[in-house]
């Protein structure tokens, strides 16, 4: 298993046992504060993991699909704003193994119908930087469907640029 996918898996364990116990504090600010108080190195690691992430994002190698169904071979988005809206904000999924692609596969197959996909490999700031100047670009969702886990795209970055 890749350390990026070890930190992710770390992120959502850390981050759900935050939300298990803030479940039920009254929504004031003093409760908030104190749950922060008491809660404050969870929360810094957690913060931490997330930084870690970012970076490892930015340098990392995922397999994007593309429908290679129709003349143009599109990458696969996911539309993630609300029928209502009147912008179509959508994420890029993109995966960590060749395990976690054929998983997505199938659940893109049931969705749109038997098309033809196909694998690419590319770095999550190529990712980035090919979709950057889209305003409807929120992110990358990193195993999805399998994981609710999506990284925005001004996280995405290199603290040594």
């Amino acid at each position: 298993m890749s350390e990026l996918k070890q930190l992710i898996e770390k992120f959502i364990e850390l981050d759900d046992n935050l939300n298990e116990k803030i479940e039920g504090l009254p929504e004031t600010e003093e409760a908030f504060e104190a749950f922060e108080a008491d809660h404050i190195d969870e929360i810094t690691e957690l913060n931490e993991i997330y930084h870690e992430i970012e970076h490892m994002v930015f340098h990392e190698e995922f397999i994007i699909v593309s429908n290679d169904s129709s003349e143009e071979k599109e990458v696969v988005a996911l539309i993630i704003s609300d029928e209502n809206d009147e912008e179509e904000e959508f994420v890029i999924p993109v995966f960590t193994d060749d395990a976690e692609a054929e998983i997505a596969i199938e659940e893109f197959k049931k969705e749109f119908g038997d098309i033809e996909f196909t694998c690419d490999k590319r770095t999550g700031a190529e990712i980035v930087a090919d979709h950057h100047d889209d305003d409807d670009f929120i992110g990358l969702a990193i195993n999805a469907p399998q994981w609710d886990f999506v990284i925005a795209t001004e996280d995405v970055h290199d603290c040594c640029e």
